[in-house]
């Protein structure tokens, strides 16, 4: 393996990292003070099953791991629990690239879709079977809408401004690994 191609992949890599943080960062800030009506979409779980469909070597399950922690911590959420749904879905999604290759984009915006469907879903019924108080059922239904809705543009984005395409048929990806 060439320099070039092992420093693309650190970069890559600590791009992703930097923009989870970077949507953490923005979700933390207090811009409103009296409670929501409406959510927008979880970017963090689209950007992150966004990279593991096009390009998984540049999201390791480690740094993954880390960052969906992280996220739960930041976001007041019971820690872990919405990490593990959420990477247990990255991982089957990870399998799946090769099949979803050459697929028409329709083919897999459903299936991450039902990807967010379960995560988000499975999530509200875990926390129900322990009698967990749970936030109000009209919230969490809009957020998965809105993130279903919002992954055509957060599939763009990693398109057009990360430069981040679904490998080729026989395409050595930058661990010198047969795509």
């Amino acid at each position: 393996m060439d320099e070039v191609s092992l420093t693309r992949l650190w970069l890559m890599r600590a791009g992703f990292a930097a923009l989870i943080l970077g949507i953490l960062f923005f979700q933390m800030l207090p811009l409103e003070t009296t409670p929501r009506r409406f959510a927008g979409p979880d970017l963090v779980i689209g950007f992150t099953f966004a990279w593991a469909l096009r390009r998984p070597e540049y999201t390791p399950i480690g740094l993954t791991a880390a960052l969906l922690l992280v996220a739960d911590l930041l976001l007041g959420r019971p820690p872990g629990l919405y990490a593990a749904l959420t990477l247990i879905a990255f991982s089957n999604l990870r399998r799946r690239t090769a099949d979803l290759r050459g697929m028409p984009f329709t083919v897999e915006w459903v299936t991450v879709s039902l990807a967010i469907a379960a995560v988000m879903l499975g999530h509200r019924l875990i926390l129900a079977l322990l009698l967990v108080d749970l936030p109000g059922l009209g919230l969490q239904l809009i957020q998965m809408t809105m993130t279903i809705l919002a992954y055509p543009l957060i599939a763009a984005i990693a398109r057009f401004v990360f430069r981040l395409r679904a490998p080729g048929l026989g395409e050595v990806n930058a661990l010198g690994q047969r795509q």
